[in-house]
């Protein structure tokens, strides 16, 4: 249950995210909002990193990991270049729409790469948030 509360805290987070990214990009380029915003995560990240006094941890990561936390870090650099150019291009709630398709994307990911099962419910599931999204933005 403990998940849940996690993944609403990030659900709530990412939307104010939206917002405050639209309000404070305004008139500043998105490639700098996007690094200035990466050195606020980067500080936070090992702020939570010492104060949880998990840094020891650090030394038994494996290469196997490494290699992946890398390619996951360029895949979150390159969505939130993206993202933070969507959103001054765009209007909020439909960037933050088409962003969710990231869902449907990860569902389709997860069976194909993760052997992960799908249940009718979970297809079901994704049909909306896809139709959803496609409401959204027409």
């Amino acid at each position: 249950m403990m998940w849940f509360v996690f993944a609403l805290l990030s659900a709530i987070f990412a939307a104010l995210t939206a917002i405050l990214a639209k309000i404070g990009i305004e008139g500043v380029n998105s490639n700098v909002a996007t690094a200035i915003r990466t050195v606020v995560v980067v500080l936070l990240a090992w702020a939570m990193v010492f104060i949880t006094q998990s840094q020891h941890n650090i030394a038994q990561i494996s290469q196997r990991s490494w290699l992946f936390l890398i390619l996951s870090g360029i895949a979150t650099g390159a969505s939130w270049l993206c993202y933070y150019k969507a959103l001054q291009m765009g209007e909020t709630t439909k960037v933050v729409s088409v962003d969710k398709l990231s869902i449907a994307i990860t569902f389709v990911l997860a069976i194909i790469f993760l052997h992960e099962d799908f249940t009718l419910k979970s297809v079901i599931g994704v049909s909306l948030i896809t139709i959803g999204t496609l409401v959204m933005i027409w």
